[in-house]
Parts: C-alpha cells; sequence; structure tokens
C-alpha cells in the first residue's frame, strides 16, 4: 500500500482526504491511501515519518514553516516562499515544496480586473507567504495585516489596513479565522469600507461562504473562497509524489 497524508493540527476541518478518496476511486488506484495525521507537535519527526512508511505528504497549519529545519531539500520557489505544504519522500530524503502559490495564483487570475493593483493580505503564517509570493510575480503590490504586526514595514494593523481599503481593492484571508467550526468569527470586521470594486478571496473553504465572504457579498464585493484552490494545490501535490515514487 501507497502511504500519503496530511499532517497539521487541528484537522477537523480538513476536506483533502475526501478529495484524495475520491481520485484514488475514480482512478481506480486501490494500492493508495490518504490519511489525516493530527500531530501536537514535530518531535521526533524523522522518525515518525519513517514508521509510517509515507511516500509524500500534505503540510497545515501551524506546521508550513516549522517543518523546514527537518527537510533536506526545498525546490526553488519552497525556498523563495519560507514555507512548505507539500513533501516528497525520496529514498529516505524528505523535499519540501509549495504548490499553495500556484494554487492560489492560478485560481485568483480569473477574478482580476485592472483595478486590483493594491492588495491587503490578512495573516502572517505559511500561507500568506505564498500568497504574497503569487502577488509579487502578478506585480501586485501589497501589505501584510496583523493583529501584532511589530516592526516589519511590510505588515500594518487592522486599523492602519482598514484606512487604505479605499485604495486596496484587493483582500485575501489567510488565516484560519471563520474556519469550521467557528464559522460565526471574522478576521474583517469593516464589511461597510467595501465596494463593488473590491475582491475578497478566503483561503478557507469550510465552510465554502465564510462570514468574511458572506459580509462581503452583502457590500456588493466580488468573492472566492479556497476550494478551487485545495483542488490545484492537491493535484499539483499529487504529480510531485508520483515523480517521486518513478525515482
Amino acid at each position: 500500500m501507497r502511504k500519503f497524508g496530511l499532517i497539521g493540527c487541528p484537522l477537523g476541518h480538513s476536506w483533502s482526504k475526501r478529495w484524495f478518496d475520491a481520485m484514488f476511486a475514480q482512478q481506480g488506484l486501490n494500492d493508495c491511501c490518504f490519511n489525516l495525521y493530527e500531530l501536537p507537535n514535530l518531535n521526533n519527526f524523522r522518525h515518525w515519518v519513517e514508521s509510517e512508511e509515507l511516500r509524500g505528504f500534505s503540510v497545515t497549519i501551524p506546521y508550513k514553516e516549522q517543518i523546514i529545519p527537518f527537510l533536506d531539500e526545498l525546490d526553488e520557489a519552497a525556498a523563495a516562499i519560507g514555507a512548505v505544504n507539500s513533501v516528497a519522500v525520496r529514498q529516505g530524503r524528505l523535499v519540501g515544496y509549495n504548490t499553495d502559490a500556484p494554487g492560489f495564483g492560478q485560481t485568483l487570475r480569473p477574478h482580476l480586473q485592472p483595478w486590483h493593483e493594491r492588495a491587503l493580505v490578512l495573516g502572517t503564517g505559511g500561507a500568506s507567504k505564498a500568497v504574497g509570493y503569487e502577488l509579487g510575480r502578478l506585480g501586485i503590490e501589497h501589505r501584510f495585516v496583523s493583529r501584532n504586526p511589530g516592526q516589519e514595514s511590510d505588515v500594518i494593523s487592522y486599523e492602519q489596513a482598514y484606512c487604505q481599503t479605499a485604495e486596496c481593492l484587493l483582500i485575501v484571508n489567510t488565516t484560519p479565522v471563520g474556519m469550521y467550526p467557528h464559522i460565526e468569527a471574522t478576521p474583517w470586521q469593516r464589511p461597510d469600507l467595501l465596494t463593488d470594486k473590491h475582491l475578497c478571496y478566503d483561503l478557507v473553504y469550510n465552510p465554502e461562504q465564510t462570514q468574511f465572504l458572506k459580509e462581503a457579498s452583502q457590500s456588493n464585493a466580488q468573492v472566492a473562497n479556497g476550494l478551487p484552490m485545495l483542488h490545484l494545490q492537491a493535484q499539483l501535490s499529487w504529480s510531485i509524489w508520483n515523480e517521486s515514487s518513478a525515482e
């Protein structure tokens, strides 16, 4: 049996196993399985990977950055981003990739309009780094928004973000706020500032319409959720893991 999976904590929100199980069934891959591994920490991580005999695995909150010291190699994009969400196991070597970035970029492009020249990225975790990387590739100026902005020049507070909403017509939520089971929460407290020129993209896909997107829609903003991104980044990860298996 070829074993794959997802590591993170918590994982009650994840639809990854659902997607991979359906894909395995559709393609008749009876020798493959995908499991969710809710790890409380990364202690003895290398030994754990060996004992599970994984061929490849996805990485989610909170380990997209924490996992890097445990890896043997990063591909060029993952190194530039500074976050990993997919790991290939190649003859005992762990190689990190970032499929979040192309998954986000390819699903964002169809929604973009000429006026989406500046963006606010809510959050400063691993997912935000992939989003920032793709926005840079698209030539979209962006600032990261944090509840605790500190001294970094490209990170601002939410109050500062609200003051820039009129100029930043793309808002991307990379935080887990609003994710199942806390579906009443939203990271954006000022939907009254949104207009029909705004595009609000939420990486959260469970629920498919988060409170953030629901309130944005009520303000006539264009909205997009993270489900297409989930599917695309999973497809890209599967291709990477298959390349690994062939070596």
